[in-house]
């Protein structure tokens, strides 16, 4: 297997405001044909990022390389990037040909080579035959083809995306995840793309910064960030988690014990944690890693990788909500604690109906929880 090749790197980038730092230290490689994302919360530093790479903020320390090149301080229109933005800022007053042949027209490329470009790149959003309509006569999905149009017809070694499905409704939405996803492959430049969406950026991107405070927490695939979260702030922010705070009670190289006093059970695993005895760490569980079962006796079910009296604890439902492929239940257990569980609606009739303020039992598998040292 070939090895990836980088084509932009942030090295030691930070971006201060004033007194505040929006970016803070960033280093970063992002590799050429990737579909990266920058993920995080509202104010997290990730579209500062972004935009210093298009060259609209200069960092105040550190550098920003494009091929081995550093473009600092190069000017947006000198570097071999496009951008389309979360408003879309397509041209009202122009035709969707005309939007699209804009920056060629800036570049004085002969109107032959404009006319086939353009062409080129609606047949590529699948907007053949609508080169002639105004903006007004477009859906909002097709305004923002119409977008990304215009910047894939400049041939860009990068494009970079500002949240951009965010002003589609949700159905919408999905179909364009797809579109984009289909698009990058074809294209084979390399996407990197700003959102707070983290169901967006798990379903597109082949790898994902998470960032807060201006500062990276964790770089990794999709399929990583949610099963192998480096932190509680990354746990927490991908997905719903169950977080349980406890200490390390016995930590050999086959498994460990965790005693959380949220918990009436001690939490069993499978492995061991490499961690001081008696230190200070939290479990991490997915809802949907947890089973819920009827509460027919006093002993739990037994899943069988996990000694007795622990990983199974009992509860009373004290919410539901039916999400249409799944339900999610709130269970009360002993000390007022609520615990998140996630269950597949397999069948139109589901072969135990779960009601509000029934008592249940609760386990999960030995393998289920990601332990978090900080």
């Amino acid at each position: 297997m070939s090895q990836a090749k980088p084509i932009i790197t942030f090295e030691n980038v930070t971006k201060r405001f004033g007194k505040l730092a929006a970016v803070d230290d960033v280093s970063l490689t992002v590799n050429e044909g990737e579909f990266f994302a920058l993920l995080g919360p509202s104010g997290c530093g990730k579209t500062t990022l972004l935009r210093m790479l298009a060259g609209f903020e200069v960092p105040t320390e550190g550098r920003i390389l494009i091929d081995g090149q550093d473009v600092s301080n190069t000017p947006p229109n000198k570097r071999p990037i496009n951008m389309v933005f979360q408003s879309y800022a397509v041209f009202p007053h122009m035709t969707v040909a005309d939007n699209v042949a804009y920056g060629l027209v800036v570049d004085k490329v002969a109107k032959a080579e404009r006319d086939r470009r353009v062409e080129e790149a609606l047949s590529l959003v699948q907007l053949d035959g609508l080169g002639g309509r105004k903006p007004d006569q477009l859906s909002g999905g097709q305004r923002q083809r119409v977008a990304l149009a215009r910047a894939l017809v400049k041939r860009p070694r990068v494009l970079l995306l500002d949240e951009p499905l965010s002003a589609l409704d949700a159905k919408l939405r999905a179909q364009m995840r797809t579109e984009l996803c289909t698009l990058q492959e074809k294209v084979g430049i390399t996407f990197i793309m700003v959102t707070h969406d983290q169901d967006e950026a798990l379903a597109l991107a082949s790898r994902c910064a998470v960032m807060n405070k201006g500062v990276l927490q964790q770089v990794a695939s999709p399929n990583d960030l949610y099963e192998f979260p480096s932190s509680r702030f990354v746990a927490d922010f991908i997905g719903q988690v169950n977080l349980f705070e406890g200490v390390l009670a016995v930590d050999e190289q086959d498994h460990a014990v965790i005693r959380a006093p949220d918990l009436p059970v001690d939490l069993f695993l499978d492995h061991g944690v490499t961690g001081a005895r008696g230190a200070t760490l939290w479990a991490a569980i997915r809802p949907e890693k947890i089973e819920l079962h009827k509460k027919t006796g006093e002993t739990p079910p037994n899943l069988g990788d996990a000694p007795a009296g622990t990983n199974a604890v009992a509860g009373v439902i004290r919410h539901e909500a039916y999400l249409g492929g799944s339900s999610t239940y709130e269970v009360e257990i002993a000390g007022g604690r609520r615990i998140k569980v996630q269950r597949s609606n397999l069948t139109r009739w589901d072969q135990e109906d779960f009601a509000l303020g029934e008592t249940v039992w609760l386990c999960w598998h030995a393998c289920s929880p990601a332990v978090l040292l900080s």
